[in-house]
């Protein structure tokens, strides 16, 4: 579920193809998007054992621990695109504002929190280079986790 309004166009990033952009200002800290209409995750040995899910791993994404969804028919958060610098930090299937995006920023996370544990993803960043290879579970939560407990902090500090 994408909460902001939004829009999808060609991406800003060379290569991505299509991207997905905000239509309205979004505060750091809130909700882009949240996990909704979920009814399966599979663990990944299973979607590395049955060709049927093998064949849509171009549309897995890790929720948590060592379980996945598939998302075959391409929902419209399938435009989020990768970035190391991304405008959106992924945290348990949320994304969350990083900063103040304005209206027509597009929404980004990295790819390293969503893939399964050490798998190089099909591309690179194309800013800078590199590979996109999956975090660890802990790595991954440990470091969402701190990264979005500064987030709130800064954004609504005590």
């Amino acid at each position: 579920m994408i909460l902001p309004r939004y829009s999808i166009a060609a991406s800003t990033i060379s290569g991505a193809g299509k991207g997905l952009f905000l239509e309205e200002k979004v505060a750091a800290g809130r909700i882009i998007t949240a996990p909704d209409t979920i009814d399966r995750t599979w663990r990944h040995d299973e979607l590395d054992s049955d060709p049927e899910l093998k064949a849509q791993m171009y549309a897995a994404a890790r929720w948590f621990e060592d379980r996945y969804t598939l998302s075959p028919d391409w929902p419209d958060e399938c435009y989020i695109n990768h970035s190391f610098t991304p405008t959106g930090l992924w945290h348990l299937g949320f994304i969350f504002a990083l900063k103040d995006l304005p209206v027509g920023a597009e929404v980004t996370v990295d790819y390293r929190h969503l893939l399964p544990p050490g798998q190089e993803e099909d591309f690179i960043d194309t800013a800078t280079g590199e590979k996109i290879i999956g975090l660890s579970w802990h790595e991954s939560l440990s470091s969402s986790t701190r990264a979005l407990s500064a987030l709130l902090d800064s954004a609504h500090p005590r």
